[in-house]
């Protein structure tokens, strides 16, 4: 979590910092993601934010009891993780326009006469509505506040 937040707080790409540190963007998405790193990789990654390795081996504060993340590096994660869905969400837009944009050409181009393409068209459009809605948390269920809810009920307790 610290490499993504200081590769964000410089506004690198993760394929940025995977050119200037000479890793792969695979082995950066793997360390952000909380897999652990050789001491290579930290090193390279301590050099191009101009840290100390130990600081980003440093096991994290304890403010926060039965875990190992303080409540802001908590909310962060939230948030990443919240961030890294809407992108998700966008890409998945990005596709369906494009893949739909040449089915409709294909379908012009060979058989005019019969408008087969809306079918994908309706049938991806449906489920990337309802990706949107739980992307967004417009459905009043299934959200993170439902969520919270249901884990509330089985531990019979506040979280």
């Amino acid at each position: 979590m610290l490499i993504q937040k200081l590769r964000l707080q410089r506004g690198w790409s993760q394929e940025q910092l995977a050119t200037v540190s000479g890793l792969s963007v695979r082995t950066i998405q793997r360390i952000e993601h909380g897999q652990s790193a050789s001491l290579e990789t930290l090193s390279a990654l301590a050099s191009v934010f101009e840290v100390d390795v130990s600081q980003l081996t440093e096991p994290l504060e304890k403010d926060m009891p039965n875990t190992s993340l303080t409540y802001t590096e908590a909310e962060e994660a939230i948030a990443f993780a919240r961030v890294r869905r809407i992108r998700k969400f966008y890409l998945h837009v990005a596709q369906y326009v494009v893949v739909i944009s040449a089915l409709i050409i294909i379908n012009l181009v060979s058989s005019s006469h019969y408008f087969w393409a809306i079918w994908p068209a309706l049938g991806w459009g449906v489920a990337l509505g309802l990706n949107g809605l739980t992307t967004f948390d417009l459905v009043p269920f299934l959200n993170a506040d439902w969520e919270r809810k249901k884990v509330e009920t089985y531990l019979g307790r506040k979280l």
